[in-house]
């Protein structure tokens, strides 16, 4: 396993980032491809017998129950002081109008709620994981400064925005003397390259390191495109997220499909790998619910892509609608 710091800070994390959203009870969200806890502690387990030391969920992921499973493994399985975990907090947590959004209030609660669900003192990176458009950025940036300094957090960072909000959130904080957030979990992958218009030129220019979730497009880039999935079938998110672009994205899809029967490896390995050469990624988000996928995410740590197979895989790509930043 390869190790990075994360942005411009000390912070050393895996080149690789287990995503916690699969492990929670089915019972306790919506999504009925989520594993229980039984079923979840084997990957998050071998996760750390991988290297990989940067684990990442969320309070809204299941109502908090993603929290808690991957809390109890890592009490289990690792040192607190080996591993970082990233929460974040903006979705409603009740039906209470004080409920989600980045107000003081909201997130001085949900930093709280979150350290219990995850049995320890302190979160490495709690992050905004939406811009609150009814919050003054100023109260936002000002109680994320004060949680590191009460030791609750140690970084923050954010996800999901436009680039003009993140830049104008790193502008107010120094102009503050605030801490600066010092990551972006972007959606970037090979069907959703969006970010590369903006986002990623003020993340080198500001050295923010970017940690993407849903690398490999909620595992469209891990199959033929005629296959399928219970998750395809059931996520609706996923059909959000790509549904206007489905014949540009095949043809993508087709593209990673060749390099990888060329290369004998699973498509998987190739998308990935074309993500990891991006700059500034620093540790893309990975899910895993078979065994496997937390192998073919490690190979692809060692799989460089030439400048022809590169040029295979992004010239299929169209514009596509930017999602989730409203």
């Amino acid at each position: 396993m390869d190790y990075v710091t994360l942005g411009r800070s000390g912070l050393k994390v895996s080149r690789l980032c287990l995503g916690c959203l699969t492990y929670a009870p089915p019972e306790r969200g919506s999504h009925p491809w989520t594993l229980n806890e039984e079923q979840s502690r084997p990957f998050i387990q071998k996760a750390l017998e991988l290297g990989i030391n940067f684990f990442d969920t969320a309070n809204a992921y299941s109502g908090g129950a993603s929290e808690e499973v991957l809390g109890r493994a890592l009490k289990d399985f690792a040192k607190r002081e080996d591993v970082v975990i990233g929460s974040k907090v903006y979705f409603p947590m009740s039906n209470s109008p004080t409920s989600g959004g980045l107000s003081r209030k909201a997130i001085l609660a949900e930093v709280d709620a979150s350290l219990r669900r995850l049995g320890t003192d302190y979160i490495d990176l709690y992050q905004m994981h939406r811009f609150d458009y009814g919050t003054p950025i100023e109260e936002t940036l000002r109680t994320f400064d004060d949680l590191v300094t009460a030791g609750k957090i140690r970084y923050f960072g954010a996800s999901s925005m436009y680039a003009w909000q993140f830049g104008k959130l790193i502008a107010t904080a120094e102009r503050n003397g605030w801490v600066r957030p010092i990551s972006m979990q972007s959606h970037m992958n090979l069907l959703y390259r969006e970010e590369e218009r903006e986002m990623v030129g003020l993340c080198k220019a500001e050295g923010i390191g970017m940690t993407p979730w849903s690398p490999l497009a909620r595992g469209r880039l891990t199959r033929p495109w005629q296959a399928s999935t219970m998750r395809a079938e059931t996520d609706q998110y996923t059909r959000k997220l790509y549904a206007q672009t489905e014949a540009a994205d095949q043809k993508v899809v087709e593209a990673v499909c060749a390099i990888a029967e060329v290369r004998g490896v699973p498509p998987a390995q190739v998308a990935l790998a074309w993500l990891l050469a991006k700059e500034p990624v620093a540790s893309p988000i990975v899910g895993a619910t078979k065994p496997h996928h937390l192998d073919d995410a490690v190979a692809a740590l060692s799989i460089r892509l030439d400048a022809a197979e590169i040029a295979a895989l992004e010239a299929p790509y169209v514009p596509h609608p930017v999602v989730e930043f409203n």
